[in-house]
């Protein structure tokens, strides 16, 4: 009895207050998608940017490089830092692309790691970070957890989803201390022209800021537009470089990623160092699968020939049923997988992205959950889907908009 007294007066476990500000749009609304098809209802599954649920597969010789490495006993943990070949071959590839002042380049659990790493290694209580809007939602749900605040800087729609200069300087205070460029964009699909990101360095160069430059889809352009490695052209500036195989290689449960610190060494010095203990303290990557980085970077390209042309038909299709579905409108994407339609209607997107999922059983996800502003007004398309299964989401879209607002 007096043990059951005890157990009767344990408090409730409470969660720590930083956790209510994390939110992570992209997966909270496959939840009610997940309720819903328990129910026997066929979901049409547009939230996520996973090519290999689709028609796409990961390249057959960096699969046998993983099984073989398997097989060679590659095992056990490795450096913490990553496996000699693999950085070998990251570096190579950023010297290629014209970055130069590398500091240390280390592997990660995707480029999700990759950032985290990055902003806790930089970031104290009540500091904040650039970060643009609407933005993929991982950095601000970083940010959150660290107590520091994103704060978002305008991407300009009616500008091909250019970043708004003149309000990212406006945005910079004392308590900023870097700004984060996602390009190719994620939620967008906008590549930044070379002018805009020579703008951003100017930038972060008069105020002192690092820049955190995610390029997770740099392959991935679709009509040949130039894509820019920032850390290029700032090669005096300290710039984070995040880059992986999980998009462009077509493999992301593989989880393979990797960090790019570039810039003054004497500069850099005490932040490569935090990072470096951090890696460490995480003891070690994905051991086999960093063996699939140097084949992937330095191997057959093939691959991408064949996922770019299936994208651009599948881009077209989307914006073209878009611009067609009254009330809907589409700036055309021009790299990843992405599209953001905007919809002008009277709800809030969230409650539009709902619905259509209880009614048609679309799943998209809302603007709004895209950073700490998102974009309201707008959805999230992931257009990897092949030809016949997006014609069918369209269709429904623009029954569903017949319905509700004819």
């Amino acid at each position: 009895m007096t043990l059951t007294r005890e157990i009767n007066q344990v408090r409730p476990v409470a969660a720590a207050e930083r956790v209510g500000r994390v939110h992570y749009a992209i997966r909270d609304i496959a939840v009610l998608a997940e309720q819903l098809a328990r129910q026997g209802k066929p979901i049409i599954s547009l939230n996520i940017g996973d090519p290999v649920a689709f028609d796409f597969t990961t390249p057959p010789h960096l699969v046998e490089a993983v099984i073989k490495a398997m097989r060679d006993g590659k095992n056990g943990y490795a450096p913490s830092l990553g496996v000699e070949e693999a950085l070998e071959a990251v570096r190579a590839d950023a010297e290629r692309q014209g970055i130069r002042n590398i500091q240390t380049a280390f592997t990660t659990y995707g480029v999700s790691e990759a950032a985290d790493l990055c902003l806790t290694g930089l970031m104290n209580p009540g500091e904040n970070v650039l970060t643009p809007s609407p933005d993929y939602p991982l950095y601000s749900a970083i940010l959150a957890k660290l107590d520091a605040e994103a704060v978002p800087y305008r991407l300009d729609e009616t500008c091909g989803w250019e970043p708004d200069l003149d309000g990212m300087a406006a945005s910079i205070t004392p308590k900023t201390r870097a700004l984060v460029v996602i390009n190719p964009n994620n939620p967008t699909g906008a590549v930044h022209s070379r002018k805009t990101i020579e703008g951003i360095i100017e930038l972060a160069r008069r105020h002192r800021l690092v820049i955190i430059s995610d390029e997770i889809y740099d392959r991935l352009i679709l009509d040949g537009t130039p894509h820019t490695t920032l850390a290029a052209l700032a090669p005096d500036l300290p710039v984070v470089t995040l880059k992986g195989l999980s998009k462009n290689y077509v493999m992301p449960g593989w989880r393979v990623g990797w960090v790019i610190v570039s810039g003054p060494g004497d500069v850099l010095g005490d932040y490569t160092e935090a990072l470096h203990r951090m890696v460490r303290a995480r003891l070690s990557g994905n051991n086999p699968m960093q063996y699939a980085i140097r084949p992937a970077l330095e191997g057959p390209q093939d691959h991408l020939a064949v996922f770019i042309q299936k994208l651009r038909a599948r881009r077209d299709l989307t914006v073209e049923l878009c611009r067609q579905t009254p009330r809907l409108s589409c700036v055309a994407p021009r790299a990843a997988f992405y599209a953001f339609p905007k919809i002008d209607i009277p709800e809030g997107d969230e409650e539009f992205v709902r619905q259509l999922l209880i009614e048609k059983q679309v799943l998209v996800v809302h603007g709004s959950g895209f950073g700490p502003l998102g974009a309201p007004g707008h959805f999230r398309i992931v257009y990897l889907a092949p030809e016949e299964m997006l014609r069918r989401a369209y269709k429904a879209i623009a029954d569903f908009m017949q319905e509700h607002y004819a």
